[in-house]
C-alpha cells in the first residue's frame, strides 16, 4: 500500500507543532515538502528521516545541527 499524503494540518499534527512553523520550516530549514498547485503535501517517513537526520534543529544560517551550550549562572 502507498503512503498517503498530508497536509499541512496533519504533518504539523504529526509533529506536534503549529502550522506557522511548517511554513517556515520549509522555507528556512528545507522541510521536505511538494507543492500541489497552491497546496504543500508532505510524506511522514520522509519528513521523521529529516526530524531523525537532525535538520529540525539545524542552526538556520549554517544548517549545522545545533549543539547545546552551557549557560553560566550569574555570581551570588
Amino acid at each position: 500500500m502507498q503512503e498517503r499524503w498530508l497536509s499541512v494540518d496533519e504533518i504539523a499534527a504529526h509533529l506536534g507543532v503549529n502550522p506557522d512553523t511548517i511554513y517556515k520550516w520549509i522555507e528556512r530549514k528545507k522541510l521536505p515538502a511538494h507543492k500541489v498547485g497552491r497546496l504543500w503535501k508532505f510524506l511522514a517517513s520522509e519528513v521523521d528521516q529529516w526530524v531523525k537526520a537532525g535538520r529540525a534543529a539545524a542552526d538556520v544560517t549554517t544548517d549545522k545541527p545545533v549543539t547545546p551550550t552551557k549557560v553560566k549562572q550569574p555570581r551570588r
